[in-house]
């Protein structure tokens, strides 16, 4: 297992798209999301992956275990998948400093939603702040990709 070391920010413009050295369209569910503890099916660019990702006590960190499976083998387990897909086109934005943010634009029930992420190798590792960037949401449980399928960005008031 690795520990995953992440910040997660809202965008407030299109000028990523500009600025991304890839893309890529990606459709995720959850076989499994109980308390912070998930395990994911992701389906992207026409490979699977298999996700099993643990609490994450202060937002910031958490474990994460993700192994490739077969395509067919992740579609035969998006069957056991609880309600509520994720779909998103994801860019991927190099920066000066080193530093990559992937910025995920959601479709369907999520439509409108526009995250950025970028993953660190320590929590207090510094990091530059692309142009794009409104405010940041680590650890707001409510921008987190299980809680969407649940809660769609679409039905907040």
């Amino acid at each position: 297992m690795a520990l995953e070391i992440e910040r997660k920010f809202l965008v407030n413009s299109n000028c990523y798209r500009e600025a991304a050295s890839s893309k890529s369209r990606i459709r995720q569910g959850y076989i499994c999301r109980e308390s912070g503890r998930t395990v994911r099916i992701r389906i992207r660019d026409g490979r699977g992956f298999l996700t099993i990702k643990g609490p994450s006590p202060n937002g910031i960190s958490r474990y994460e275990f993700e192994k490739e499976i077969s395509l067919d083998e992740a579609e035969h387990l998006f069957e056991l998948c609880q309600p509520g897909v994720i779909d998103k086109t994801r860019y991927l934005v190099p920066m000066a400093d080193g530093h990559v943010f992937e910025v995920d634009e959601f479709y369907g029930e999520n439509d409108g939603l526009v995250i950025a992420e970028v993953e660190l190798s320590s929590e207090d590792e510094p990091f530059e702040l692309p142009p794009f960037i409104e405010r940041e949401v680590t650890g707001d449980r409510r921008y987190y990709n299980s809680h969407l399928t649940t809660n769609p960005y679409t039905t907040w008031s």
